[in-house]
């Protein structure tokens, strides 16, 4: 176990050495959550009105959701190492067949603290405010990094599965709709009822809820449904589940790809 886990962070330092050395990367990972604040807060936000607060109150905390859900740069990253070979020569190492899929995830997880702090900043310069304190503020980051964490599986998982750049980049584009058929950038209340059931239920729409519960923004409605009402227990369990599941087919199909 101790090798597995040594190997995990030799994989997990190769992967932030190698963004330290390439400045477009950081720059669109650091880049997109302003713009994201940007984009949506004031263009979005002009024509939306939400109850128990201002917009941008009730959207910083679901752009943080939205983040944390991406798996596209772990999917094509993945997908690109597949096609290149760099999958093969990692598995003709003497190492364990989850040290590397294990080393991309943490990776994603630390920077992808980097990215939140920096939405956090971006979201109090225009009006959002932390209003439970450093310790609930402490915990949705540390909720958002674990949940970051499992996703980063699902998109490996994918990459692959899918085994090239051009097949990555291409079905990005069905990741999109998973932010949007949730409670991240509206109230599902005034959805049409066999599209809310989908939004409420949304793993996301529970990460979403409870970000915003950490932090004491305001909250969208939640239509009866148990993990928009209990939204803190309800994403550890979504977490766990998708760990529990993509976890073990991600490292099968590293082994064998």
């Amino acid at each position: 176990m101790s090798g597995a886990f040594t190997d995990g962070a030799a994989a997990a330092e190769r992967v932030l050495t190698k963004l330290r050395h390439d400045p477009t990367a950081i720059a669109l990972t650091l880049g997109a959550p302003v713009i994201m604040v940007i984009l949506f807060g004031y263009i979005f936000g002009s024509a939306i009105t939400v109850p128990g607060g201002g917009y941008r109150a009730y959207l910083i905390p679901g752009l943080f959701a939205t983040i944390a859900v991406n798996i596209v740069p772990s999917m094509f990253t993945m997908a690109r190492d597949s096609s290149r070979g760099v999958v093969d020569r990692f598995r003709s190492l003497p190492i364990a067949r989850a040290a590397v899929p294990f080393g991309q995830a943490a990776a994603t997880a630390v920077y992808g603290l980097a990215s939140f702090v920096l939405m956090a900043l971006c979201g109090l310069a225009v009006g959002w405010r932390i209003e439970r304190g450093a310790g609930y503020a402490l915990a949705a980051l540390a909720l958002l990094a674990a949940f970051q964490f499992a996703m980063t599986w699902i998109g490996m998982y994918l990459g692959l599965v899918l085994g090239s750049e051009q097949a990555a980049g291409q079905a990005s584009i069905l990741i999109f709709p998973v932010t949007i058929v949730s409670n991240v950038y509206v109230p599902t209340s005034g959805m049409p009822p066999w599209l809310r059931a989908i939004a409420d239920w949304n793993p996301v729409s529970a990460l979403a809820a409870a970000v915003r519960d950490l932090f004491g923004s305001p909250q969208a409605p939640a239509n009866g449904v148990w993990q928009l009402a209990h939204p803190v227990p309800a994403t550890l369990a979504w977490t766990a589940l998708l760990l529990a599941v993509f976890a073990p087919l991600c490292t099968r199909r590293f082994a064998r790809t």
